[in-house]
């Protein structure tokens, strides 16, 4: 299997883990949810469906009541709705406690990180540290290159380079907030990222989960961080 169809599988999973879907209605919580998978067409999409479904872990149901156009030769079919098989919630647990260096890449960890709100704490932080190593290999590897090249590129090719370069250090600052965050919380303190108020603990000892960055915002997007 691909890398980028395991990370398709691992998305399915976890959206068909919250509720059975038809497959356009689950397109569109892929294009909702993960904005990396807008390229994903219906010709991706349906062989991953019925994948999973030959491999036992999703179901498909054919509800008599709904239709949708097929082709002006077939008429109207039944729409399939695609549940979780107990094998296919298994096979989402698997991938969700996975914490080696495949999710630190960037398009794992993004599919990782949507769905931390069901993933144990322990996982979580492994991910972070190592999404966070990562990219701080990448970015000695990104002010070595500039440096080395900066008397053969004209100024536009460079100011492309140092754009990159600074997008790389904002995620790692986003990471390292993430992280503190993870651990004040781990110690029953809750902490607040830089220019942010401290958030209250609930009753059962867990910060507000607006104590953390929002899922759905990129880096970039979040409060406290200028391009």
């Amino acid at each position: 299997m691909s890398r980028r169809s395991g990370v398709l599988e691992f998305a399915v999973l976890g959206l068909l883990h919250d509720a059975p879907m038809h497959g356009y209605e689950l397109r569109k919580r892929l294009n909702v949810l993960l904005g990396s998978f807008r390229a994903f067409s219906y010709g991706t999409l349906y062989p991953c469906l019925k994948s999973l479904v030959a491999q036992g872990f999703l179901v498909e149901d054919n509800p008599d009541t709904e239709y949708v156009p097929a082709t002006a030769l077939n008429g109207k079919r039944s729409k399939i709705v695609y549940r979780l098989s107990p094998e296919g919630k298994e096979r989402f647990e698997e991938l969700l406690a996975d914490s080696g260096p495949d999710a630190w890449e960037d398009e794992h960890f993004g599919v990782h990180f949507a769905f931390f709100g069901q993933t144990d704490r322990a996982v979580r932080m492994r991910v972070l540290e190592g999404r966070r190593s990562r990219l701080e290999e990448r970015l000695e590897r990104m002010r070595s290159s500039i440096a080395r090249t900066r008397e053969r590129f004209d100024d536009y090719t460079l100011e492309l380079q140092r754009h990159g370069l600074e997008s790389v250090e904002r995620e790692v600052r986003w990471l390292n907030e993430l992280i503190e965050t993870e651990r004040a919380n781990r110690t029953g303190r809750t902490a607040a990222p830089p220019g942010r108020p401290a958030v209250p603990q609930s009753s059962d000892g867990r910060g507000d989960e607006d104590g953390f960055p929002h899922p759905s915002r990129p880096p970039h997007d979040r409060p406290g961080h200028s391009a």
